[in-house]
């Protein structure tokens, strides 16, 4: 399973890195990059301004098709905003919230995204067999 993510402090990305698992960062200078497979995408919580690219990632060719998913990585202390970017995502694209974590995660978050992006990697192959 594809994980398509943004990392600004690294935060994001040491998470994605202890997944173990085929990414893509996107970035100001490929956030217009198509893919052809399911992914899950991963976002940290930033101001709109600062995660748009992800809105322009998901909006560029059939890329919203692909996506099953939004996992969120943030701060608790911001109670009701914890993770909002992944919440607005799910919101504004009609897509699953399946996870959130704090900061880097920790093992037991890790284990869940694995088990997740293996339960949809098995459900998605089995539909595209039928």
């Amino acid at each position: 399973m594809l994980i398509v993510y943004m990392s600004l402090v690294g935060n994001t990305r040491r998470f994605v890195e202890k997944l173990g698992l085929p990414s893509l960062e996107i970035t100001d200078h490929n956030a217009f990059t198509t893919v052809d497979q399911p992914y899950l995408m991963i976002v940290p919580t930033y101001e709109i301004e600062v995660t748009d690219i992800m809105n322009d990632f998901i909006e560029t060719g059939d890329n919203l098709s692909y996506c099953q998913g939004v996992i969120g990585g943030g701060n608790l202390n911001f109670n009701d905003l914890f993770c909002f970017t992944a919440k607005d995502l799910a919101m504004d694209y009609d897509l699953p919230l399946l996870h959130t974590f704090e900061f880097m995660g920790n093992s037991h978050d890790v284990e869940k995204v694995k088990e997740l992006a293996k339960e949809i990697e098995e459900s998605t192959s089995i539909q595209r067999t039928k």
